[in-house]
């Protein structure tokens, strides 16, 4: 395999990090927060580890196929990843496990953190958390698209190798869907920023959650979460914003192109959308019935909550778990499921389910008619082998792997709680386990760092997809 094009990418995408370690490192000097120094040391290893390979390899020849591309998918998430941690490690005085624990729970939206005290932390280290998040919710890939030329080469096959779900062709060129992928993305979260501005936030509280919510990650400049602002304007706008952050972007970019019902026409949106209002209305009756929270309180909570779980964002407002075991089993339910395809969020998308109850709906008719055929399609497509094909792998590893990751962390003293809810929420890309020790009131702290470094592959695994990884491993993947 031809790796010299895949080298030169990541040098590249080194140096592009390095420039943005900057950000923090001149807010830091601004404020004289005192985390300056570190900003820039680490923008400089980062810097001069990728100048070489951007340099060396700067003839590479640029038609990607299909293993370059996965591979450098695959190497660019965990050269980020790791090279991203530095400034962390540098600042807080904190094991590089932790730190690298803390990056790829950020870039990857888990919002999963071993960090305390964040109410009086370094404020440089608090937005590159953020930023961290922003970056990672639209994807290295989709901005390298929209900004190197080069890499437009095939671009369709780069967006579904980081996430299968963007291969809806919106429009001919790959490089224009980024492009305006990214400038609505942009968009948002200014938006989002402004309202929260208007909630009683600071400037800087209301810049970093907002990037924290649109990309439904899920981190905080606080321990407390959004718990921090007693405000229920916030938790609405963060409710709202989180919502579209798990809607698919390219039917926004439809939208933009005149095509104005195509958020609304589309099969999975309007699943998604009434999925979260059946939940809401059921689960704040059941909570207003059982609780001594007013039925406006209810609503409020319960539409924050699980809007932040199904995103996959993993805000905490308050402590569900302490609602009884029929709550804490529902969200646990809720960590698999997904938002849209095309969106920030991570978990088991809805068109994954879609498809599934309409396969078993067609089995159960061809039991009772044999000879019948009938025609299996999904928002106006039909529905191929190819793609059945990859829904059944998908559910397989997705499953499996869950069941390896919690066998390995239960093997490392876990009591079955956490190491079930720490496997799934890592993979899904969730953020918050269950328990005393992961749960919303809690963090990863404790955990030995071997569990740590575990999590931080299903994190990546379950961003990338599963299947993206998993290919690296095949025999076949290695031989021409």
């Amino acid at each position: 395999m031809n790796i010299r094009p895949v080298l030169h990418v990541i040098g590249l995408f080194l140096m592009v990090l390095s420039v943005l370690m900057l950000l923090p490192a001149f807010y830091d000097a601004l404020t004289h927060a005192g985390g300056s120094q570190a900003f820039l040391l680490s923008a400089a290893i980062t810097f001069f580890s990728g100048l070489p390979l951007f340099w060396f390899y700067r003839d590479a020849d640029f038609q990607l196929k299909s293993r370059q591309i996965f591979l450098l998918t695959n190497l660019s998430w965990l050269a980020v990843s790791s090279f991203s941690a530095l400034p962390l490690f540098f600042l807080l005085n904190i094991s590089y496990t932790d730190a690298f624990f803390e990056t790829m729970s950020g870039i990857t939206t888990t919002g999963s953190t071993v960090l305390s005290g964040l109410d009086s932390m370094n404020t440089g280290a608090l937005l590159w958390r953020s930023l961290l998040q922003w970056l990672g919710g639209i994807g290295f890939i989709v901005l390298a698209i929209a900004i190197l030329p080069f890499l437009k080469v095939g671009g369709m096959r780069l967006f579904q190798s980081e996430s299968s779900d963007w291969s809806d062709k919106a429009m001919p060129r790959s490089g224009s869907i980024a492009k305006r992928v990214v400038i609505i993305y942009l968009g948002l979260t200014i938006l989002c920023a402004y309202f929260y501005f208007l909630g009683g936030m600071n400037a800087f509280e209301s810049i970093n959650h907002a990037m924290t919510t649109l990309s439904t990650g899920g981190y905080s400049t606080s321990d407390n979460s959004m718990a921090h602002f007693s405000n229920p304007f916030i938790y609405w706008v963060s409710t709202i914003f989180m919502l579209l952050g798990g809607l698919p972007f390219v039917l926004f970019v439809k939208c933009l192109r005149g095509d104005i019902d195509a958020l609304t026409k589309d099969n999975q949106v309007q699943a998604f959308v009434n999925f979260l209002l059946v939940l809401w209305f059921f689960f704040s009756i059941w909570l207003f019935t059982n609780s001594d929270y007013s039925l406006f309180e209810s609503l409020t909570l319960v539409a924050f909550n699980t809007t932040s779980v199904i995103t996959t964002t993993g805000f905490a407002l308050t402590d569900y778990t302490l609602w009884g075991g029929f709550a804490a089993t529902l969200f646990f339910m809720l960590t698999f499921v997904g938002g849209c395809s095309g969106s920030t969020t991570g978990g088991v998308k809805i068109f994954r389910f879609q498809i599934g109850a309409k396969l078993l709906r067609i089995q159960l008719k061809q039991l009772m008619h044999p000879r019948a055929c009938f025609v299996q399609s999904y928002n106006g497509q039909q529905i191929t082998g190819d793609i059945l094909r990859s829904l059944i792998a998908f559910s397989f590893f997705f499953a499996l792997l869950t069941t390896v990751l919690t066998l390995l962390l239960s093997l490392m003293g876990l009591d079955l709680i956490t190491a079930l809810s720490g496997a799934a929420t890592a993979i899904a890309n969730v953020g918050p386990g269950l328990g005393d020790i992961i749960g919303p009131a809690g963090n990863f702290a404790t955990l030995p760092d071997a569990a740590k470094w575990l999590l931080s592959i299903g994190m990546l695994m379950g961003r990338l997809e599963v299947i993206t990884v998993l290919v690296l491993f095949t025999p076949d993947f290695w031989h021409d």
